[in-house]
């Protein structure tokens, strides 16, 4: 029924860890090309969602739907093929290659010949053209030729971005993409990914709220595992529950 409307829906989501409720009955609803924000204090269990999102864990009751088709059953494998990516650390074996080469492996590895991505260049002309451009698209053309290792900080969380969307997701994750990174660096990294098409719906975490609120177009508002709120920023900013929540728990970022 919601197909149309919403990319990535959950329904009375539960994770139980032994005793401990990390996720309680949460219902998420993330409209098609939106930029929905996950905020609450530490420990409301937002990373929790994320890894119920994309199958990276299993829930013990409730449903995960993608363009209104639940995939709860599905592996972290199946999702992404499903157009469900989110952003990893980027591993030794990225660290040690130019950026052009880290984002065309992720692109080769799409189209089913990443063991082969070494052939030469030739062999592999699209998967080149379409790395350059996902470079070119998250401003880092200029440092294609460069180790990932040597980048600063900022531009390395872009290449992690870059190898999200090189699975061509629909629904791109990410976990707090700008942590541990300088406030100039967060502010072009955020800025960067709100010029992503509206093809990509963007479901993020962050403690910024300065960027939260100037990025998001709805949040929703986790405290211990259940959501509290969730609505357009303007409403989020004067909703009082909030506002307590967040000048109580500034100690705890």
């Amino acid at each position: 029924m919601n197909g149309a409307t919403y990319a990535l829906q959950t329904r009375n989501l539960v994770k139980k860890f032994g005793g401990f409720v990390a996720t309680d009955h949460v219902t998420l609803n993330v409209a098609s090309g939106s930029r929905h924000a996950l905020i609450g204090p530490n420990g409301a269990g937002k990373t929790t969602l994320i890894n119920l999102l994309t199958g990276f864990l299993e829930p013990t009751s409730g449903a995960v739907l993608l363009d209104g088709v639940d995939v709860t059953a599905l592996s972290q494998h199946q999702r992404v093929k499903r157009g469900v990516a989110r952003t990893f650390q980027i591993n030794r074996l990225f660290a040690d290659m130019t950026a052009l080469e880290s984002v065309m492996l992720a692109v080769c590895e799409r189209r089913g010949h990443g063991a082969a991505w070494w052939r030469p260049v030739g062999a592999h002309a699209q998967a080149l053209d379409e790395a350059a451009q996902l470079l070119t698209q998250l401003k880092l053309a200029d440092v294609a030729n460069e180790r990932v290792r040597n980048l600063a900080y900022g531009k390395q969380r872009l290449i992690e971005i870059a190898l999200a969307l090189a699975a061509k997701p629909r629904v791109l994750l990410l976990d707090e993409p700008a942590a541990g990174v300088p406030t100039l660096e967060s502010r072009e990294l955020f800025e960067t990914i709100a010029q992503l098409p509206r093809e990509v719906t963007v479901v993020l975490i962050e403690h910024d709220m300065d960027l939260v609120f100037r990025f998001a177009d709805r949040i929703s508002v986790l405290v211990g595992g259940a959501m509290l709120v969730e609505d357009v920023p303007q409403r989020i900013a004067e909703n009082a529950q909030v506002r307590q929540l967040y000048l109580g728990e500034s100690s705890h970022g």
